[in-house]
């Protein structure tokens, strides 16, 4: 009669159980340190100076959107999806700005209604071309948000064309 060796329990081998205790410890200590703040999120007082004039800059943009809509009212209507995101750009700015409070600005002479949707035109190009000059100055988030906010507003010069 022939004896049949009767088979191990089946389970991890030693050496498969002991690697992965090594790569999960290595885990465990790569996790638990931190890592040194990324210095481009770091903002200079030049840089939070630059986002708070570009705050102004948006503020005036808004206001701009109020004078040529009541200088027009047909053109209130056709605008008022841009004026909505213009606010909205203004708020993400506030948020990104530290030290940020609204102020009461003036977008210059309101425009006659013939005139409104050029003259609106002209304030969201030149809106556009500040938010670009300081996204250059800007770094990480900053700059990601004040790039953002120029490509919105140069497809809205499109859109007013």
């Amino acid at each position: 009669m022939s004896t049949l060796a009767v088979p191990g329990p089946r389970g991890f081998p030693r050496r498969t159980m002991l690697a992965a205790s090594a790569a999960g410890l290595a885990l465990l200590a790569v996790g638990c340190t931190s890592a040194p703040p990324d210095e481009r999120e770091r903002v200079t007082g030049e840089q939070a100076d630059q986002l708070l004039e570009q705050v102004a800059v948006q503020e005036t943009l808004v206001a701009a959107f109020t004078a040529a809509s009541a200088a027009d009212p047909a053109l209130a209507g056709e605008v008022a999806e841009l004026a909505a995101q213009v606010e909205d750009q203004l708020a993400r700015l506030r948020s990104a700005a530290p030290g940020s409070t609204p102020s009461a600005v003036s977008p210059g002479t309101p425009p006659s209604p013939g005139e409104a949707r050029s003259w609106l035109r002209s304030q969201v190009a030149a809106a556009a071309s500040s938010h670009a000059a300081a996204c250059l100055d800007q770094t990480g988030a900053r700059a990601a948000l004040l790039g953002s906010i120029t490509a919105g507003l140069r497809g809205q010069d499109g859109r007013l064309a």
